[in-house]
Formats: C-alpha cells, structure tokens, sequence
C-alpha cells in the first residue's frame, strides 16, 4: 500500500491519521523506546518505505502526530470572556490528560522526555504549536481590556497547566471543576496586578 499524498495543498499522505494513531497507539503501549518506523508502518498498514518518504525517523513521525493527530487537539474556545475561556482550556488540558486514549500518551512522553532530548524537543514543539493555538484567547482578551497588553500569555498557561499536571501526576489527586476555576482565578489575579 502507497502513502499517495492526499491532493491538498497540506502535503501530508493520505494515510496520516492512520499512521498518527499507530504512531501515538505504540508510544503508549510500548513507550518511547518500543516505537519503531517499522512497527508503525505495520500498525497502519503501509510500507516502511513510504513511510520514510514523508519522515525520517521516529522522531519526525512522533513529532507530527503530537502535533497533527486529532486525538490531541480541542477546539480554542471563545467564551466571551478571558476567565470563561482559560477555565474551558483548562478543562481541555484535563481531558487530555485523564482521558482513556490520551492518558497513557501524556505518561510515555513525561517518562521518557528526562532521558530523551530528541523527545524533549518535540515535547517543546508540541507545547509551540499548542501555545500558537491559544494565543487568540489572549489577544482578544487585550481587545477587550481584560489583560494588560504586556500580559504573558506563555506564562499564564505554563501556570495553569502546570497546576492541572502536579496535582494528577505528583500528588496523583483529582482536578475538580472547582480546581481549574480557582486556578484560572489565581492566575488572573497575578495577571492584573503585574
């Protein structure tokens, strides 16, 4: 089976949401060091050769599928308000974090991130990207007086997930909805006084 590019202007293969479900399927069932070209290629039912065609190695796959698979995406909200949309993206990086699929995702890339400097890098490209993603909710929050313009948009989400992380993967506690909403409140305290 060929990986024939799909036509669009995107330049990615027809098969890529297979090939980024194996992909992200294998690193949280084998880990980082049990995902190989190969085994991806037979997970997703195309050739190895193909495969290579479009990534070089495990690491541009990975790369790509973090950044590009659906399973880890959701939609940017728009709330009408800073605090309504930080508490849904907070609710967002929950989910992502808990969820069935996505759970043993997150665990593989923290445990192996350390060790892996190839995979520390595309742990940063993947939070660039998400970072990118979520840069409207703060600009539209300047528009609308909510945030001063010299806010930090890096900061206040490095703030709020990393509350979300330390409390489920360092104290292993449940997140709450009251949690997130407190932590939203905390940080936009910080960020109208700073």
């Amino acid at each position: 089976m060929d990986i024939a590019s799909d036509g669009n202007t995107s330049g990615r293969p027809r098969r890529a949401d297979a090939i980024f479900t194996a992909t992200l399927e294998l690193l949280a069932d084998k880990g980082y060091e049990g995902l190989t070209m190969e085994s991806v290629a037979i997970r997703a039912g195309v050739n190895k050769t193909t495969l290579y065609r479009w990534w070089k190695s495990k690491d541009e796959v990975l790369a790509a599928a973090l950044t590009d698979s659906e399973l880890l995406t959701f939609a940017v909200p728009d709330t009408g308000s800073l605090r309504g949309d930080l508490i849904e993206t907070s609710r967002g990086i929950h989910e992502l974090l808990t969820g069935t699929a996505t759970a043993p995702i997150a665990a593989a890339v923290l445990a192996a991130a350390p060790r892996r400097p190839a995979l520390a890098a595309i742990g940063r490209a993947f939070f660039a990207d998400r970072a990118e993603r979520e840069h409207p909710i703060f600009r539209r929050a300047i528009d609308r007086g909510e945030l001063p313009e010299q806010a930090d948009p890096r900061l206040m989400m490095d703030m709020l997930a990393g509350a979300i992380w330390f409390r489920l993967f360092l104290r292993a506690e449940p997140v709450r909805d009251a949690d997130l909403a407190a932590a939203v409140d905390l940080v936009l305290g910080g960020a109208a006084t700073g």
